[in-house]
């Protein structure tokens, strides 16, 4: 008997992600930062680790599934705000974050060093916001 689990990243990000997956933008949404930083150096592992992760999606979104908690923030959406309005900390005020959001606003992500940071944590601080 299976219990449920909810849904908290969607693999259709997952793979539309994937598209700029040398970035490693995938692996940091599914919340693998060390090989993110690792695809991101070596656009993709010279773009084999990039096909083959056409097939490790699934995977890593049942994974993704069951170590982060679903709740009142939604994964996809801090990381949509994050990918495209990060520098200006727009995901930091949705996650409630007003201080730092207007902080990261001002400087532009603390000139882009906390932006990139942010990249590496961002699914612990949606899941620590979640569980609170």
């Amino acid at each position: 008997m299976s219990q449920f689990q909810p849904d908290t990243h969607s693999k259709t990000i997952g793979y539309l992600l994937w598209i700029f997956g040398f970035t490693g933008a995938h692996r940091f949404y599914y919340g693998k930062p060390i090989t993110g930083v690792l695809w991101f150096l070596t656009l993709g592992l010279a773009g084999i680790g990039w096909l083959i992760d056409l097939f490790l999606i699934p995977g890593m979104d049942r994974r993704a599934d069951l170590r982060f908690t679903a709740g009142r923030y939604d994964y996809s959406v801090a990381w949509l705000l994050q990918t495209f309005l990060g520098l200006l900390g727009i995901h930091r005020l949705y996650l409630g974050k007003i201080w730092t959001g207007i902080l990261w606003m001002l400087t532009a992500g603390l000139f882009g060093v906390g932006w990139i940071y942010d990249f590496c944590t961002l699914n612990s601080q949606v899941d620590e916001r979640n569980r609170a």
